[in-house]
């Protein structure tokens, strides 16, 4: 197991993504908690049979795979769905992100969890990064992304933390107002402190 867990966080298309690719090319374990969603409602599992017994056949797609824009649309717009689905998921998810991160082997890992701050998943990690973006440049960079109408996505904005209450939350920040090279040179540099926090440990 890892000696340092890292939970990297951040709103919608915030480019967590991103950075995360970018430890990777370090040799840096991520844990996705988004992989692992989509994991746990794959194509034959049981996951997916529950939402189907809950939402009908037509959150399915032709190829019996789960409709994810038309779940996201129910979701957002029905709150008690949107908590029906929450407990079905998150129990899921968080034993499957245990699970991986107690097997990662490099000096620290990445655990990548878009909700840490809103679902208080603090004590699954050692520390904090959050990406951190103004609210324009995220609401223009998820609607391309996304294809998405802006009151879809500024219903899942709003639905997260504020940007202030993120921030108040981390121990890292990484900002992404910028261009590529300055989140890799960020990058870069929380690699060498997590590393520095290691060794320090040993």
């Amino acid at each position: 197991m890892s000696s340092l867990v890292i939970g990297l966080t951040g709103g919608i298309a915030s480019g967590k993504t991103t950075i995360s690719d970018r430890f990777a090319s370090y040799g840096v374990d991520i844990i996705d908690a988004d992989v692992i969603a989509r994991e746990v409602v794959a194509k034959g599992s049981p996951g997916l049979q529950d939402i189907v017994d809950e939402f009908g056949p037509d959150i399915l797609t032709a190829d019996s795979t789960l409709d994810r824009q038309t779940l996201r649309n129910i979701v957002f717009s029905e709150p008690a769905k949107k908590e029906w689905l929450n407990a079905l998921l998150h129990p899921l998810i968080r034993e499957q992100m245990q699970i991986q991160t107690a097997q990662a082997t490099s000096p620290y890992c990445i655990l990548s969890i878009p909700l840490l701050v809103e679902n208080q998943l603090h004590e699954l990690v050692d520390r904090t990064l959050v990406v951190d973006i103004d609210e324009s440049s995220q609401l223009e960079r998820a609607m391309s992304r996304d294809k998405s109408e802006q009151a879809v996505i500024e219903g899942i904005m709003a639905s997260q933390v504020s940007r202030a209450t993120r921030l108040a939350a981390a121990d890292d920040v990484i900002s992404n107002n910028k261009d590529l090279n300055w989140l890799h040179t960020q990058v870069e540099q929380l690699h060498k402190m997590y590393l520095n926090i290691v060794n320090e440990n040993l």
